[in-house]
């Protein structure tokens, strides 16, 4: 825990937790797009559900799909910049069963029609985790760098992908593995205790057995 856990980040709005958590909610999903958004729909459930829009949650969501961090003075205004920057948006209210009160479920599109789907929740001091992408359960803080590496699950991948983060002095902080059956499909989630160059990421994507692989820089 640093003191930023504790007294929370620096940023524009009445609640870290629904104002901060849910701008970097937002970022989060902008960077697992990883290109320009021209349409969300942004779902949200539990308490986000009942005060998004008092506590100005609705759009601190929009800035940081946007871009926009903690401390912009822009996520007043974020509504107006996303019609200027072509951003068509729209809110909903649901029950997401099992999750966090704060959460919110976004579905970002970008201009070449790639879409994808996250879930995070907003758990105080502007903290946040992501809980799914893409309908796979994960479990991200967006504090580190991280990999996301899809593959298909058989054996050897592990020690294949480690490896190559060896071989560019890169140390893992923290891994996660969730799989199907064996012939099936593995994710991994790999937290990284440094800044990594993209070039890492596209030895890992161009690697036998690997379908995809995503970086994702610390927000």
């Amino acid at each position: 825990m640093d003191v930023f856990d504790i007294i929370g980040p620096i940023m524009i709005g009445p609640s870290s937790s629904h104002t901060a958590g849910a701008a970097r909610i937002g970022r989060y999903a902008l960077n697992i797009l990883g290109a320009k958004p021209v349409k969300a729909d942004i779902y949200f459930s539990g308490s986000f559900a009942k005060t998004y829009k008092g506590h100005g949650t609705d759009k601190a969501v929009v800035a940081g799909i946007l871009g926009m961090d903690t401390d912009d003075p822009g996520i007043k205004y974020s509504f107006d910049t996303a019609k200027h920057r072509g951003l068509d948006f729209a809110f909903h209210t649901c029950e997401i069963e099992n999750s966090h009160p704060n959460t919110a479920f976004i579905v970002l599109e970008s201009e070449a029609g790639k879409t994808v789907e996250v879930q995070g929740a907003s758990i105080g001091g502007g903290n946040i985790v992501i809980t799914k992408i893409n309908g796979t359960p994960v479990e991200i803080t967006g504090k580190f760098t991280t990999l996301i590496v899809l593959h298909r699950n058989i054996p050897g991948m592990i020690s294949d992908v480690t490896s190559v983060l060896a071989k560019h002095d890169i140390n893992i902080g923290r891994f996660d593995l969730r799989r199907s059956p064996k012939g099936g499909k593995g994710v991994m989630i790999i937290e990284l205790d440094s800044d990594v160059p993209e070039s890492v990421n596209e030895e890992i994507k161009s690697m036998k057995n690997v379908i995809d692989s995503t970086l994702l820089k610390a927000i």
